[in-house]
């Protein structure tokens, strides 16, 4: 019996392995049979839904048959999530789902799901982070700019987010706060509309991921202030981390994560965690995250497990400290 084997049998027997990794089955055998329906809770043009396109693709490719994209947007995620979790438990239906806003709604509002009850992790294929972006023609090149410029003008500049609870959001307000910024939240039902009006200079201010923010940042159309990363990222090598502009405690690494509904058979998910592990290190798939900002990961269902709890920890004490309520 190897380490890894000996040592799950042991946290299993300790109940730190939730009782469905333990339950063998036989139902990979024949998977897939038919299309497999990933539910995204955002509108597309997010960093959930471009992780979700990725690995639709990909496994696609690898079983040859159709995994789709559904996007269900609305409530902060919470419709798409509800949906998901109501599905039936057979493996046909996923989600990719931003971890970060997954375990924070219920926490600031009545969901009609579970996190930890309701889904099995399956992967936390890739981690990202949040770029602080600007309008052009905002008069300010740093962050230090920008803060003189909000508390100069206290309650007259916005910022967007791709809902309340999201990581675009909780960075934001970690900023705010930290700074005591007297800045209006604008939230939107996604990323790509967050963005979007930030384009448009409706919200001349947002946090949003890599994947929302690199292409316009490069080609001008936003300006990037800072990334809330600890490292510059490969894809904005010319904007700084949050550190380098003298706030070190502003991090955010957003997980992104597949998961399934509970009860789906314990074989499907290790089947799919094998492949999506296999597929993070192709070499398309390493330079196609790069590109848009993420770093992938090849983590176990237990692994995700545990990861997802701390995050859950970790922005809890942000909602506390910011007072952040649903509206």
């Amino acid at each position: 019996m190897n380490i890894q084997r000996r040592k799950f049998l042991y946290l299993a027997a300790a109940g730190a392995v939730p009782d469905w990794l333990c339950r063998p089955t036989s139902a990979a055998q024949a998977y897939p049979s038919r299309s497999v329906r990933i539910i995204v809770a955002y509108a597309p043009g997010g960093q959930t839904d471009t992780i979700a396109r990725l690995l639709a693709q990909k496994l696609s490719d690898r079983f040859g048959t159709q995994f789709y994209v559904e996007n269900v947007p609305g409530a902060g995620g919470n419709i798409g999530m509800a949906r998901a979790a109501q599905a039936a438990p057979d493996g046909y239906t996923l989600a990719v789902i931003d971890v970060t806003a997954s375990v924070v709604n219920p926490r600031l509002t009545r969901v009609a799901y579970d996190p930890f009850k309701d889904f099995h992790p399956i992967a936390l294929p890739a981690t990202t982070t949040q770029v602080l972006v600007v309008h052009p023609s905002l008069p300010v090149r740093t962050v230090t700019e920008l803060v003189a410029l909000v508390r100069a003008n206290p309650g007259q500049y916005s910022y967007g987010s791709a809902g309340i609870g999201s990581a675009s959001h909780l960075t934001a307000e970690l900023f705010r706060t930290s700074l005591g910024l007297d800045l209006i939240h604008i939230p939107f039902n996604g990323a790509g509309p967050a963005i979007a009006s930030t384009l448009g200079n409706h919200t001349p201010i947002a946090f949003g991921s890599p994947a929302s923010t690199v292409a316009q940042v490069n080609e001008g159309s936003l300006r990037g202030l800072a990334v809330a990363s600890r490292l510059r990222l490969a894809a904005l090598p010319q904007v700084p981390t949050m550190a380098e502009a003298g706030l070190p405690d502003i991090i955010c690494d957003a997980r992104l994560g597949m998961v399934a509904p509970a009860g789906t058979p314990h074989d499907i998910l290790v089947l799919l965690n094998r492949e999506i592990a296999k597929l993070i290190e192709l070499a398309d798939v390493k330079e196609r995250l790069a590109t848009f900002g993420f770093e992938g990961s090849a983590n176990t269902p237990e692994e995700s497990v545990t990861l997802i709890r701390a995050e859950s920890a970790k922005w809890a004490k942000v909602i506390q400290d910011a007072g952040i309520k649903t509206q």
